[in-house]
């Protein structure tokens, strides 16, 4: 079986099959049915039902799709009228006000599993459910849901359902699927003190003491390869008036997105969404020569976008977040070498962590802003790069996709479990240095226009973490780990020569934390070794007496005794500065 097909047919008609159960089940009189897509790992069915289906309907569903399918019923397309169509779903709401969407003269299609169940829908579906008999599938969950997706129309149940060509596949992805919750970073983060929430400020996370060290040293590696390839980072407010937005174009496209603030009739401000207004607002503030170019504005402001309360998740969809942002300026001749400097930053950043990426090319949106032209002319600058980098055919194209202002390449992201992430993006943007009237002073002596790129490798410092906490299930590597050393002297004799270690590693930027009360040893250990902390020190007499330490090495279950102390001082700078991913023993 094709991979193309399963997708496209057998999931699809399972969530026929699905709803056809749950009919059975709970009653038809009892029972309304909407839409029931096929999605990545099977399908999901929306309805309103007598009660609330809960774990123990699961095998009772499952049970009843089997059954259906032994019956090995035919499966029937036809194609009606509108009027027929509101015939036969006359008694179903939400097909109801589909069908009514239609064009009075439009051919409507239906499929009829068996003689008792009909759905409205396009196809295409199998032609006997025999030829469901050998995939394998699971009622994965049940969830609340709104019509459309639409807070203020109906709640539904929404029932999701894992599907797979056969039980092996099924098995391999339910491990997948366990192993994930495992990796759950909105489980880990809290449980390692790295970040919470709070009820009074729902998507915008607290960064916790670990949480915000992993934070520093993530924005120090950030800062320290930016500096390199010489960017300049700047801050700015928070807080916009209107007019900044509107001549921005963000007010027309975006305000739905943003918090926005009346301070009376006539004063209106808005949280900013964005950074690249305020970096057009920095860029200015004097003129510029083509010799500035590229003159490139790096920031990490927080910034914020309004996000319905049921589509947050963790630090993966939040209200208050961080880019890893960008803004350059520079000549139209200039956007290869600058593109390829990009993607040099970002190689080296997902390669230094230990992930891979691909490239996705998204062009003009139904809603873009500015010329059909100058769109056309950036999509092409943007193929030309992307054929040279990775070959003609090497890249993905998402038609429609790109940002209102121009069209964008997007790094797709590769973690330890072969889950893709949408993660970094540059976008060329003909359109903002137009509207905010920006210039600088060409070779030949007369004024244009500057080219502006945005890009971001990270996307945002919060769902980035997020993935870094699963992708690394909390055992970070050492010059990312919050703490990176713990020391347990053994008894308060110890004291001294801990406080001397504790020291030296500070004098060395590197992390670390003594736990010098008198708690049991194996206790202190086991505290530290739940932290996930790379290195936990154990001082003894004899450690003191030689001027040694003795390691426990997260993962492993050995301790490398008698290391010389400045051995073990001169192998954390070097990890720290190397940023190897797995730990080193002395």
């Amino acid at each position: 079986m094709e991979r193309e097909e399963f997708l496209q047919v057998y999931r699809h008609s399972l969530a026929h099959v699905l709803a056809k159960a749950v009919i059975e089940i709970f009653g038809k009189d009892k029972v309304q049915f909407s839409i029931g897509p096929q999605i990545d790992d099977g399908c999901y069915y929306d309805f309103t039902l007598p009660r609330n289906v809960t774990q123990d309907d699961y095998p009772v569903i499952e049970e009843k799709m089997r059954e259906i399918l032994k019956r090995k019923e035919d499966w029937t397309r036809k194609e009606v009228s509108k009027d027929e169509a509101r015939e036969i779903f006359k008694d179903q709401k939400f097909k109801m006000e589909l069908i009514e969407e239609l064009p009075e003269d439009e051919i409507i299609t239906i499929y009829y599993t068996g003689d008792d169940y009909v759905d409205l829908c396009r196809g295409p579906h199998v032609e006997n459910s025999q030829e469901l008999l050998q995939t394998a599938f699971q009622v994965k969950s049940a969830s609340g849901a709104y019509w459309r997706g639409d807070e203020n129309r109906d709640s539904m149940q929404r029932i999701y359902l894992y599907a797979f060509p056969d039980k092996k596949a099924l098995k391999e992805h339910l491990a997948l699927v366990r192993e994930a919750m495992e990796r759950d970073h909105k489980k880990i983060g809290p449980e390692l003190g790295l970040f919470m929430f709070h009820e009074t400020a729902p998507g915008m996370p607290y960064w916790l003491p670990e949480g915000w060290k992993l934070y520093n040293a993530l924005l120090s590696f950030w800062r320290d390869i930016h500096e390199r390839h010489g960017y300049q980072e700047i801050a700015a407010p928070i807080l916009n008036s209107r007019e900044l937005w509107i001549t921005s174009g963000h007010w027309a496209h975006y305000q739905n997105n943003m918090f926005i603030s009346e301070i009376d009739e006539n004063t209106v401000y808005a949280i900013k969404p964005m950074n690249c207004p305020n970096s057009i607002n920095v860029y200015k503030r004097e003129g510029h020569s083509y010799k500035d170019f590229p003159l490139r504005f790096s920031e990490t402001s927080p910034i914020h976008r309004k996000e319905k309360s049921g589509e947050l998740n963790g630090l993966f969809r939040v209200q208050l977040f961080h880019q890893d942002d960008d803004h350059t300026f520079l000549t139209e001749d200039m956007i290869g070498d600058e593109i390829a400097d990009i993607m040099k930053i970002a190689d080296q950043i997902y390669n230094t962590l230990g992930l891979t990426y691909r490239a996705e090319l998204s062009t003009r949106p139904d809603d873009f802003m500015g010329d059909v032209e100058l769109w056309d002319k950036a999509e092409a600058e943007l193929k030309e790069i992307l054929d040279a980098t990775y070959g003609e055919g090497g890249y993905e194209i998402n038609e429609g996709d790109g940002a209102f202002y121009g069209p964008k390449i997007d790094l797709q992201m590769k973690d330890a479990l072969g889950r893709e992430w949408q993660m970094g993006t540059i976008q060329l943007d003909f359109q903002l240095p137009g509207n905010f009237g920006l210039k600088y002073a060409a070779a030949d002596g007369t004024l244009k226009q500057p080219v502006m790129i945005h890009r971001a490798i990270f996307g945002s410092f919060e769902r980035f973490i997020g993935i870094l906490i699963e992708n690394f299930k909390g055992a970070f590597p050492f010059w990312l780990a919050p703490t990176q050393v713990s020391l347990v002297p053994i008894h308060e004799e110890h004291n001294e020569y801990a406080k001397k270690i504790e020291g030296m590693l500070r004098d060395r930027h590197i992390r670390v934390q003594t736990d010098s009360s008198d708690k049991n040893m194996m206790n202190k250990i086991k505290t530290f070794k739940k932290a996930k902390t790379p290195y936990v020190v154990v001082i003894g007499d004899k450690e003191v007496e030689n001027n040694t330490v003795s390691l426990n090495i997260r993962g492993t279950n050995k301790q490398v005794n008698d290391v010389p102390l400045e051995k073990f001082l001169t192998m954390c700078e070097e990890m720290d500065r190397e940023k190897p991913l797995e730990l080193r023993e002395a």
